[in-house]
């Protein structure tokens, strides 16, 4: 919430040797939850922060609200009001809900000048050195319709002094509980479209998608030349073109791990790779055992975020007793990344999924079409993360004959072939399973403890090989648009004598045959 806690956060994980790469900011760096405002109590040397944190590979990412605080002297309110930005009610009055600033109106972000209006706000922060954002609230989410709240209020004095019986309780509970996200709500504000003027119900699914494509086509305007992170809440098919998401608001439950993993293919398949969900469970207390298991099973999760609500316990990786363990797997994470950049790249450019479900790549094996907790990464690698509490492994299915990599480290693991078929395969708490594909190789990197300190001029393949396997490797700065560089692809070939070749931009590769 403050200056010093981010500090705090940047120094636990560095004196500790916990990679890390972002710091995530909510709404308390805002001053009173307003938008493109900067709380200058809690944070107030926020520019020099942020440039002390990149001196140390740190990016700071706050947090964009969908909801923009009603308050007379806020210029973007008065702006909004000024130039009619903000959604209607039905006789042309700004539309109030209560989030978390109290009071706010919605940007009509289908309303393309809006749109541009809303977007180029972001400047505000870039400006101090931001180069990622997240959006939140933008389903958009209504903790009360002002006019519904006020009736509700009424009601509620009528009952002061009087006996509930127990239906008048219920009922008095449920005009209470109806308050947040009533979908009678979502009727009574419109949106000014090309089509024409809209009643939000209409077109719920878009606002999310549309606050974010205000931020994307913004970031065009603003650093046309850089990439900017962006992933936001809500979403909706198109997104894509200018950011990823994460999964929302989940529980610290061993079944909510797994409902994220299952997500994950489905967000490919329309088309929005950059995703994650929150790691150890964003609501209810988690423990470090879900910790461990989650942070395995989001290794190869384009968004490796760690990400605790208000009020629940805190769970940083610094603060378990198993560290390291949790070192180990982030050195796992961090010596995948030449991997894992290049898959989701290639993904991206070639209009493919990143994950993908057993059946598609094997397409006329029946039971592959019934597992749901292992997944394809990427060209080379099946994953199969361990989802049951307590388990001392877990039973696996391979559609052909894989190599199982068992990493208790990137310097300590053990492979073994299995054929075709069933099997159960132990995997202690410290212990991540992955398979590589027969005629196929993994990338790894000696890691480090932030991107730019992973070296991808010396890597390891460690290759299954029948005859013959191939991988194109792809690699760019990570920072401009320069994609379709023929100079970013490497085809490297192993053989199966163990022999290797390189075809591109040179590189140290040191071959282990699985």
């Amino acid at each position: 919430m403050t200056e010093d806690e981010v500090y705090e956060v940047a120094k636990k994980h560095r004196d500790n040797h916990f990679p890390l790469d972002s710091i995530y900011l909510d709404i308390d760096y805002m001053e009173r939850y307003k938008d493109f405002t900067i709380d200058r109590e809690r944070m107030p040397h926020f520019e020099e922060m942020v440039e002390n944190l990149k001196k140390d590979h740190i990016r700071i990412v706050p947090i964009i609200d969908a909801g923009v605080k009603v308050e007379e002297g806020y210029p973007v309110y008065e702006e909004g009001v000024e130039k009619g930005y903000f959604c209607k009610d039905k006789d042309g009055k700004e539309f109030v809900v209560g989030v978390w600033p109290g009071q706010v109106h919605f940007p009509d972000v289908l309303n393309k000048e809006a749109r541009e209006w809303f977007g180029n706000h972001y400047k505000f922060l870039i400006d101090k050195g931001v180069e990622g954002f997240w959006n939140d609230m933008n389903e958009p989410a209504i903790f009360y319709a002002q006019d519904r709240l006020d009736s509700t209020i009424d009601e509620i004095a009528e009952l002061k002094g009087k006996n509930l019986d127990l239906s008048v309780y219920h009922k008095f509970m449920g005009t209470v509980m109806g308050l947040s996200n009533n979908t009678e709500d979502y009727k009574k504000f419109y949106h000014e479209t090309e089509s024409g003027r809209m009643s939000h119900d209409k077109v719920h699914n878009l606002f999310g998608y549309n606050m974010t494509r205000a931020a994307g086509e913004a970031f065009e305007r603003i650093c046309p030349d850089k990439r900017i992170l962006m992933f936001s809440r809500s979403s909706y098919v198109g997104m894509h073109r200018y950011g990823g998401i994460w999964m929302g608001d989940n529980k610290s439950w061993w079944q909510h791990m797994l409902l994220n993993f299952k997500m994950q293919p489905s967000l490919n398949m329309m088309g929005i790779l950059y995703t994650g969900g929150d790691i150890g469970g964003f609501g209810a207390d988690t423990t470090e055992d879900l910790v461990i298991r989650w942070t395995q099973m989001t290794l190869f999760a384009p968004l490796m975020r760690n990400h605790s609500a208000l009020g629940t316990r805190v769970q940083e990786v610094y603060r378990f007793d198993n560290q390291d363990i949790l070192r180990n797997i982030l050195g796992i994470r961090y010596g995948l990344l030449p991997y894992l950049y290049s898959e989701f790249m290639k993904a991206a450019l070639r209009d493919e999924m990143y994950y993908k479900p057993l059946s598609f790549e094997y397409t006329q094996d029946s039971y592959a079409s019934q597992v749901e907790d292992q997944l394809l990464a990427g060209d080379s690698v099946m994953t199969t993360p361990v989802f049951v509490q307590n388990a001392k492994g877990r039973y696996v299915y391979l559609p052909e004959e894989m190599a199982m990599v068992r990493m208790r480290s990137l310097d300590d693991y053990d492979t073994q072939r299995y054929g075709a078929g069933h099997h159960y395969i132990e995997a202690g708490l410290g212990e991540t399973l992955l398979f590589v594909r027969k005629n196929k190789m993994l990338i790894l990197s000696k890691g480090g403890e932030y991107t730019e300190d992973v070296n991808t001029d010396c890597v390891k393949a460690l290759a299954f090989v029948e005859d013959k396997a191939v991988y194109e490797w792809y690699e760019d700065d990570g920072m401009s648009k320069d994609y379709d560089n023929p100079e970013n692809i490497r085809k490297i070939t192993v053989s199966a004598d163990g022999s290797c070749t390189c075809e591109g931009k040179p590189v140290k590769l040191e071959v282990e045959m699985l």
